[in-house]
């Protein structure tokens, strides 16, 4: 059974406001076995929004609005729905009684315009909201709904919970969603896909999804079964033969992100690491510190983003840097070791490079990245040019460090 949700009001599409809404609601429609195939947000445009409605009934068992049921003439959901399902609407003189009563209890006057809240879809079900003036809507027809919910997710999570769910649960067939993340590093995602499409294109259940950011390439599969047994065992069958094709380029099979994985790592082996840093201007050791219990193994570091502060802060020779320059294979190095000689970690991480947007010379062109890990063991460097923006060269080289450093204890 499928869903579609569409968050209502013309301040969900401006840059300041996020729809956490639909992650709650999609989270419990999968709880049911319920997928989710289509969000959108719709501004306060009655026409818009009732052609809206209309598609997603006629496509979609299910389909839920948050927003738009207030008292003013910009809270258009109630009419848009009515015109989308070709319903009147009828006014209750006791849902305006009990929000008359409502305000009395606060001590307020109730406005003439909250009487706008007392109107309901013909044939609808009223949905009580103990938390809000908006009562929310529930609208069957021919084995489909629509509900109608506030837009405040206090009051919307509490209507949906006591309202929604035991409803939906009679009319939902049982059916399990399962979703396995798996996420490698140092892939791009063309070449990921290339590698894996001949397993995954052999299915149609689970669907699998490839998602790119900064270096760090998803892979998500979602099956649907009856059961939740059925599902597990349909995941592991098509993620096996992927999980080999990947080898040690697949670092979490649970979604958790590089710097989750390098410190649990870091904390089973009782190991230690600092960091070094010129380009990525403290980054790298912010993604560290960003992963709650880090205190366990990450001492700290240095942004030595100048000449001056390499040498008086991990020591390292002007004469090296005047022979091969700040952004070389030679610095890297003498930074890390610098860094685990300072802090005597297990393994220390250096980054200097050329973020951009100007030019590093011919020697170090923009995008020039090097990592160096050095450890009881010695040292190892890395070299990548990363073709993108000055903010994406920098998190790209922190994932790469931080790639480093997980390969690193790895083999060790």
């Amino acid at each position: 059974m499928d869903a579609e949700i569409i968050a209502v009001g013309s301040e969900m599409l401006s840059g300041g406001r996020v729809d956490t809404n639909s992650l709650f609601l999609t989270g419990e429609l999968n709880n049911l076995g319920v997928e989710v195939v289509t969000k959108c947000v719709i501004g306060d445009d009655r026409e818009r929004l009732a052609d809206a409605v209309h598609r997603a009934f006629a496509r979609s068992a299910i389909v839920i609005l948050s927003g738009g049921l207030g008292p003013t003439e910009d809270d258009i959901t109630r009419e848009a729905v009515a015109q989308a399902l070709d319903r009147r609407l009828v006014y209750r003189a006791e849902i305006a009684e009990a929000l008359a009563r409502r305000f009395a209890q606060a001590r307020r006057q109730m406005a003439e315009v909250n009487k706008r809240q007392a109107f309901l879809i013909e044939g609808a079900a009223l949905l009580p909201n103990d938390r809000g003036t908006a009562p929310g809507q529930w609208v069957e027809e021919s084995g489909r709904v629509v509900m109608l919910l506030p837009g405040p997710p206090y009051e919307l999570k509490a209507m949906f919970e006591r309202q929604c769910l035991p409803r939906l649960a009679r009319m939902v067939p049982h059916q399990a969603i399962r979703t396995l993340f798996l996420r490698v590093a140092g892939m791009a995602e063309s070449d990921l896909d290339q590698l894996v499409a001949p397993v995954y294109k052999k299915y149609e259940n689970p669907v699998t999804t490839i998602l790119a950011a900064n270096s760090d390439i998803q892979i998500h599969l979602r099956a649907r079964c009856a059961t939740e047994a059925q599902a597990d065992a349909l995941l592991a069958e098509v993620a096996g033969p992927m999980e080999l094709l990947l080898g040690d380029r697949l670092y979490s099979r649970n979604g958790d992100p590089l710097e989750v994985v390098v410190g649990d790592l870091l904390r089973k082996q009782r190991a230690t690491v600092s960091v070094a840093e010129s380009c990525t201007g403290g980054m790298l050791g912010e993604r560290f510190t960003a992963a709650a219990g880090s205190s366990d193994y990450f001492l700290g570091g240095f942004i030595t983003y100048t000449n001056a502060m390499k040498v008086e802060l991990l020591g390292v020779p002007p004469e090296m840097l005047a022979e091969f320059g700040a952004v070389s294979r030679e610095i890297a190095e003498a930074m890390a070791l610098g860094a685990r000689r300072r802090t005597g970690s297990t393994y220390a991480l250096a980054v200097t490079g050329v973020a951009g947007p100007d030019s590093g010379g011919e020697s170090a062109p923009v995008g020039t990245a090097y990592v160096a890990i050095a450890d009881a063991s010695g040292t190892q460097v890395v070299h990548r040019r990363f073709l993108s923006d000055r903010t994406r060269v920098r998190v790209f080289t922190t994932q790469m460090a931080l790639d480093l450093l997980r390969r690193r204890i790895k083999v060790g």
